[in-house]
């Protein structure tokens, strides 16, 4: 276990590999890229670790920040599924501009759960599909997401899994400072990740703690 709130160490299984000064003939099978998984709950942690390890040659992709990508991407089939379900609720998902309002999608996701699988449908082929690019151009990537087990065929590349915990009022404080989410949001988000670590065991991948108090 590893406590990044004390030394920015990484562990000697992470460190990259010495770049080699032979030169590969053309008959050498090309190096398979290093892939493992920086994940965690909300507000514990997880880009601080990421930056760390970056500073020791890692590429880092953040999967949580592309979904908000691949949502405009695929804003008008949201929009053309979510409508209905957020005009019987009152919430408008769609600014004056166009886009979308995440933070009144994900107020529509909580009314009604079972849409958020039909999002997830919608937007992971394309993070999936963003993800496959980034690491084929790398040989050492971080992917940095919460429910990267949702998406099997990314986490299954994984070789390790490095599961970023902290106390819970030290993510209480953390996201309520960064996110200004009110109390009642952000202890529904730590409820839905209440098992978290239980998805990722499953995987049968390695799975190492980093403490990030």
């Amino acid at each position: 276990m590893f406590d990044f709130s004390k030394r920015g160490e990484v562990s000697p299984s992470l460190q990259p590999a010495k770049p080699s000064s032979a030169t590969p003939s053309s008959g050498d099978t090309p190096q398979r890229p290093v892939i493992i998984a920086v994940t965690g709950p909300m507000a514990a942690g997880k880009n601080y670790i990421c930056k760390q390890l970056e500073k020791e040659g890692w590429a880092s992709v953040d999967a949580d920040l592309l979904v908000h990508d691949a949502i405009e991407i695929a804003k008008d089939r949201i929009l053309n599924t979510f409508t209905p379900y957020a005009e019987e609720h009152n919430i408008k998902i769609a600014r004056t501009d166009g886009s979308i309002d995440r933070r009144a999608l994900g107020q529509l996701l909580f009314a009604i759960p079972e849409l958020l699988k039909v999002q997830e449908s919608i937007v992971y082929p394309i993070i999936t599909k963003w993800i496959d690019d980034f690491i084929s151009e790398h040989e050492k990537t971080i992917i940095n997401a919460t429910v990267l087990y949702k998406t099997p065929d990314i986490l299954n590349r994984c070789e390790k899994i490095l599961f970023v915990t902290a106390p819970l009022l030290t993510r209480l404080h953390r996201a309520r400072t960064r996110d200004h989410l009110p109390y009642r949001q952000i202890f529904r988000r730590f409820h839905a990740q209440r098992n978290l670590m239980k998805e990722y065991l499953k995987s049968g991948i390695p799975v190492e703690i980093i403490n990030n108090r």
